[in-house]
């Protein structure tokens, strides 16, 4: 009897595993499909976009009337960006791709800075007419590209999670039809780097070139691990390894992790070859009982900066999550607050650890600058604000504009209703670059009935 029962016990068992194993392959297999099904449609959108922005910049260059030219600029520009959003979807971050991003970026802002301007009173030029049927021609070989890609994937049933897959294999990426085909157009764009596309360019560097304005020797990767130490407990011991991006370059960076074995404390940090600047540092831990308030992680986030030779930064703006405070600081130059130069900052509120750091808009942007001369007052700045805006704080301030630039506003903080609102009005024209809604306290649910 006792045999019996052992073997209705096991027969339930395997039973049971073989009906756990089906349905975690069925969760697994649901996952895959429906990734799958994302890259597809991502594919499919971005070939479609490619299609229309050929054709709507061929519109542009049939048209006369000025008052249609406008909408259909900003219809280029916003194509651009939609097509952006699709390459962001598809899995090709170990693809290079750049060009092409930079490509469709530069149309992009080329059309949405030609359409927002009076064409009646600035018309485009002969040479803004001859980027345009460049460009058309261009967006042309951009879009039979693809469609030889679309063809291949829909002729031959390819897969995108095979993609994913050969590009995490260093010999998979010379051997799939997809990515060859990616090369393919990201070759035919490295060809059209001479377009002119006149004022409206903005130089969008791959990120370890943005960092080529930085001062400093080229470091070692034992003297990248000794400044990882500088910022981390996890000093002594552990396993250490580094990673280098884009090498070769200058302008690259180091990748370094430091786990202490005992803990199980591991640190992260991105280091930039030049100088030895940290870009990003990340301490993975977790945090216990508050201790600290938030003014005193602050204090803590203030004396880091100084330790490390980061100067002329105001807090800008603090929060607490949990048991974490957050810090984001930016820089100031002659009373002037200079926005791009931002660095965000994360304490544990146990004992003031810096959990979290990132430089990287910081060392993108920081220089010594010319401040340049206000063409208006602040009063009068101030008459272009909502006059139902009650103004609480008012500053100079250096901001980037839509178009990626460098302005000098005026910045007005003040109350209208139950919010608070950020106007910053361009201090050469009078313009308003910019409004921003300030988040409200979030209210608590959990003791609502």
């Amino acid at each position: 009897m006792l045999r019996g029962i052992a073997i209705a016990v096991l027969v339930v068992g395997i039973a049971g595993t073989a009906f756990w194993g089906y349905q975690e392959h069925r969760e697994k297999t649901a996952v895959l499909i429906n990734a799958e099904n994302n890259y597809q449609r991502a594919f499919h959108d971005l070939t479609y976009q490619i299609d229309l922005l050929n054709d709507k910049i061929g519109t542009t260059l049939a048209m006369n009337s000025r008052s249609s030219l406008s909408p259909q600029l900003a219809e280029v520009w916003k194509i651009t960006s939609q097509a952006h959003n699709d390459v962001g979807q598809l899995p090709l971050t170990l693809l290079p791709f750049n060009k092409t991003e930079e490509f469709l970026a530069n149309i992009g802002n080329f059309s949405y800075k030609a359409a927002i301007r009076d064409l009646d009173k600035e018309p485009l030029t002969e040479k803004e007419y001859s980027t345009l049927k460049t460009l058309y021609e261009q967006s042309g070989e951009i879009q039979q590209d693809l469609r030889q890609v679309q063809h291949m994937v829909l002729e031959n049933n390819l897969r995108w999670m095979d993609v994913e897959l050969a590009l995490a294999t260093e010999k998979g990426q010379t051997d799939n039809t997809i990515i060859d085909g990616f090369k393919t157009v990201e070759k035919t764009v490295e060809s059209y780097t001479e377009t002119d596309f006149g004022p409206a360019q903005i130089n969008l560097q791959k990120k370890d070139e943005n960092f080529k304005k930085l001062s400093g020797e080229k470091i070692s990767k034992e003297k990248a691990v000794q400044i990882t130490k500088q910022y981390t407990p996890v000093k002594n011991g552990g396993k250490v390894k580094v990673t280098e991006n884009g090498k070769g370059s200058d302008y690259g960076f180091f990748s370094v992790s430091i786990q202490n074995p005992e803990t199980k404390l591991e640190a992260s940090m991105d280091i930039t070859k030049k100088g030895g600047y940290p870009i990003w540092f990340l301490l993975d831990r977790d945090v216990k009982n508050q201790k600290l308030s938030l003014n005193d992680a602050s204090n803590k986030a203030i004396a880091f900066l100084k330790d490390h030779n980061f100067e002329n930064l105001d807090l800008f703006e603090s929060a607490q999550y949990d048991n974490i405070g957050v810090f984001t600081f930016v820089g100031t130059q002659d009373g002037v607050r200079v926005y791009p130069d931002a660095i965000n900052m994360k304490v544990a509120l146990d004992n003031g650890d810096v959990i979290g750091f990132s430089a990287e808009d910081y060392l993108k942007s920081h220089k010594a600058r010319e401040i340049p001369q206000a063409g208006i007052e602040i009063e009068e700045a101030k008459k272009k604000v909502n006059p139902n805006l009650k103004v609480m704080d008012e500053k100079k301030a250096i901001i980037l504009n839509d178009l990626n630039e460098e302005v000098l506003c005026y910045e007005f903080t003040g109350v209208l209703g139950n919010d608070t609102f950020r106007i910053y009005i361009n201090a050469e024209d009078g313009t308003e670059e910019k409004v921003e809604k300030l988040h409200n306290a979030e209210p608590v649910y959990e003791d609502v009935v």
